[in-house]
């Protein structure tokens, strides 16, 4: 990795699960921020300028998608990078996400938070940093590498 800081927002309304990636992601000396509401995760995109933003389906106030469509409208947000971790593994979700310009879409249950961090570093650092990846079953993605 390299020695830049990672910034992350997490959109998640689970707290659990929001606990559970801030404190891996802290113990990696990354910056978290978190909400789960639409309007406030556009405002702390604007103003943080986030590495990263984790970004869940199913929200209160408004979904992951329309957070999205939010975020890669604005000229403030449009390049930032953003992957979906959510429940939603239906190949029409992901097909959307893709649609729509995530970076990744990954389903909770088939990821820890150590898989993502990987994720998130190989995108932020790494070389081809936009390419889309989807989950996939194990041993299709070995077949990948």
């Amino acid at each position: 990795m390299s020695n830049k800081k990672i910034k992350v927002l997490l959109v998640e309304d689970d707290s659990m699960i929001v606990q559970m990636y801030k404190t891996r992601m802290e113990s990696e000396g990354w910056e978290v921020f978190s909400t789960d509401r639409g309007s406030e995760a556009f405002k702390i995109a604007e103003t943080e300028k986030p590495s990263i933003i984790l970004l869940d389906v199913i929200l209160p106030e408004m979904d992951g998608f329309a957070i999205l469509k939010e975020l890669k409208d604005s000229p403030a947000t449009k390049s930032m990078p953003v992957l979906m971790l959510t429940n939603l593994g239906q190949e029409s979700d992901q097909n959307k996400g893709k649609e729509m310009g995530v970076n990744g879409y990954f389903i909770k249950s088939q990821h820890t938070p150590a898989d993502i961090i990987t994720k998130i570093e190989n995108l932020v650092s790494g070389p081809g940093s936009s390419t889309l990846s989807v989950d996939k079953p194990a041993a299709a993605e070995e077949n990948n590498k």
